[in-house]
């Protein structure tokens, strides 16, 4: 009976074992076996072999329920390895954990003594375009996946999943496909719950694709001036910008055309083409990152196979890179996009700073030097601006040989508040002067000087820009003379001496003496501002870019040259017109204490 049993036994692990041989010889599963990499797109680490046959078995617990677990099916484990992706512009490193992309490095833009880094991570490795098995608040996959590489620029990770031999397995397959000359690549999701015997029923089950843990490059502080991650939806051909705070995650469900997470010359842009999805940003802080900068796209499966594509473009905010997904000539063959908005500001000075840069290009065009470029804007905007100066300087000399008139009326009513005003408008009316016309010419400069700002302090071609060899390397950036970190200086945290704030300084003192008008000289509060307001930009200006600082100087400094050309012709005309100029009254000398 003994003898029996063991030959039964013996038969039966020779029947099945038969049966496995001739099935893998003669009928093989058709995506059992990856390629061999190539050795122009290396695999690093020890390949993962064949996809498992058989019955698979579980490698966790059985669970009730497919969301938020990592139930991965294989009969063996399969080690780590690192795939790389090497384009003209990127050079991107994906793993197989998860089928995550874990750097994605910018060529043609650098960061110190490196590429800049897209992806930045806290305290643990960054892993981007992850997939989890339910919401935003589920863990994401993190199981060893199969590595297929199709191309030089094309790779794919699957893996088996499932809750149990008897429920259905399913395939999760992601696919990137990158493009040569692009910022942007392609990313394919594949829920298969057909492929093997048993279909899996997808009813209930969502998955959700997540960015992050936040956008390159580094930054040592997000502030809205210096540096920023700003969210940005784009639906029916209009912008919005979406308020996100550490505490209060976003959530948006009319299916945005794309949406993006901008800093301040670097963007992380997605396009979703799936029918139906929830969209939601999250800052929430995590180990290792004051700020975290996260985009989730939650899509729910269908029944049988849900295969959907993802474009997501990751770099630099210029026209040069964005421009192409407006008229078709990319690689994905998109028009119409309009995904250049996320590098465009808003608001009411948008086509001034709009043509302001357009100066600014041309005259770089003529000397490939943006610190010479500024300059050369910065003549021709006082120029343009001259006119309304000179003009602003005439008023103030009128209201000067009106004064003694209007002291007159201001003294007879003087108890009369309504009948003054009205007798200084009827003088005013009378001499065809109009008060406010002094002031006028300032207020069309405000504008000028914010467009300005807005430009110098975001245009992505400021980025790296040189201008003076040794002292300004970057005028995106504020210069530095003397570093001496890590010690800082107490209260004001400098770790750099800058020369451009001092310069900037003495500029706006001799600006302010230049300008100043014998009234202003013998006004003690006057004397304050002109000398205390320089101090105080002094602080505020310290770290801004030195493209802005080299601005405001120069402005500073043809301001001058054009005040004292107008304090001559204002001489010669006050002196036609009968006004003496009003000296400062100066008091009596105070006697030394013995």
């Amino acid at each position: 009976m003994e003898k029996r049993t063991l030959l039964a036994v013996a038969l039966s692990v020779l029947v099945i074992t038969g049966y496995w041989v001739i099935q893998s010889m003669f009928f093989p599963m058709p995506e059992a076996v990856p390629p061999a990499p190539t050795e122009q797109s290396p695999v690093t680490g020890t390949s993962g072999g064949p996809a498992p046959s058989g019955s698979p078995v579980l490698e966790t617990p059985l669970g009730e329920n497919l969301q938020g677990r990592d139930i991965a099916l294989n009969s063996e484990p399969v080690s780590e390895q690192k795939v790389m992706i090497d384009t003209p512009l990127l050079t991107v490193e994906l793993t197989n954990a998860g089928g995550d992309i874990v750097s994605f490095k910018l060529k043609e833009h650098q960061e110190q003594e490196d590429f800049v880094e897209m992806i930045l991570s806290g305290d643990q490795e960054a892993h981007a375009f992850t997939v989890a098995f339910g919401t935003m608040n589920v863990q994401p996959v993190s199981s060893h996946f199969y590595v297929r590489r199709l191309s030089d620029y094309s790779v794919e990770f699957y893996r088996d999943f499932g809750m149990g031999q008897t429920d259905g397995v399913f395939r999760l397959t992601k696919r990137y496909d990158f493009k040569p000359d692009e910022y942007m690549f392609e990313l394919t999701i594949t829920l298969d719950g057909g492929h093997s015997v048993g279909s899996f029923d997808f009813s209930g089950v969502a998955y959700t694709l997540g960015f992050g843990p936040q956008i390159g490059p580094k930054f040592e502080k997000l502030d809205q001036r210096y540096e920023y991650r700003n969210y940005y939806t784009f639906t029916n051909g209009k912008q919005k910008q979406e308020k996100v705070t550490e505490n209060t995650p976003v959530l948006i469900v009319n299916r945005p055309t794309w949406a993006a997470i901008a800093g301040k010359y670097f963007t992380f842009i997605a396009i979703s083409h799936v029918s139906q999805y929830d969209l939601t940003f999250s800052a929430k802080p995590e180990p290792g990152l004051s700020l975290a900068s996260r985009m989730y796209l939650t899509r729910p499966a269908v029944h049988g196979r849900t295969e959907d594509t993802y474009r997501f473009y990751l770099g630099p905010k210029n026209q040069a890179s964005l421009g192409i997904y407006n008229t078709g000539q990319n690689g994905f063959n998109l028009r119409d996009m309009e995904l250049i908005k996320i590098a465009n500001t808003s608001g009411i000075l948008t086509p001034l700073e709009s043509g302001l840069k357009l100066l600014l290009t041309f005259f770089y065009k003529i000397v490939p030097n943006y610190g010479i470029a500024i300059i050369f804007l910065t003549i021709l905007v006082k120029l343009l601006l001259f006119p309304l100066t000179k003009k602003g300087s005439e008023s103030t000399l009128r209201m000067q040989a009106l004064a003694p008139k209007i002291k007159e009326i201001q003294e007879k009513y003087k108890d009369n508040p309504t009948k003054m005003n009205t007798e200084m408008a009827e003088f005013y009316k009378k001499e065809g002067y109009n008060p406010l016309a002094g002031c006028l010419p300032m207020l069309l400069q405000f504008p000028i000087f914010i467009a300005m700002y807005n430009l110098f302090n975001n245009h992505f071609d400021l980025r790296g820009a040189l201008f003076i060899p040794g002292w300004i390397p970057d005028l995106s950036l504020p210069e530095s003379v003397f570093n001496f970190s890590p010690f800082t200086i107490p209260l004001l945290g400098w770790s750099d001496i800058r020369l451009l704030p001092f310069i900037y300084v003495g500029s706006q003192l001799l600006f302010g003496k230049v300008t100043q008008t014998p009234d202003q000289q013998s006004n003690a509060q006057m004397k304050m501002m002109l000398y205390a307001m320089p101090v105080i930009f002094f602080f505020v200006l310290y770290d801004v870019p030195s493209g802005l600082l080299l601005y405001w100087i120069m402005s500073n400094l043809l301001s001058m040259v054009q005040q004292l050309a107008i304090n001559k012709y204002l001489a010669k005309k006050r002196a036609s017109m009968g006004i003496n100029t009003v000296e400062p009254v100066i008091g009596p000398k105070k006697k030394k204490k013995r």
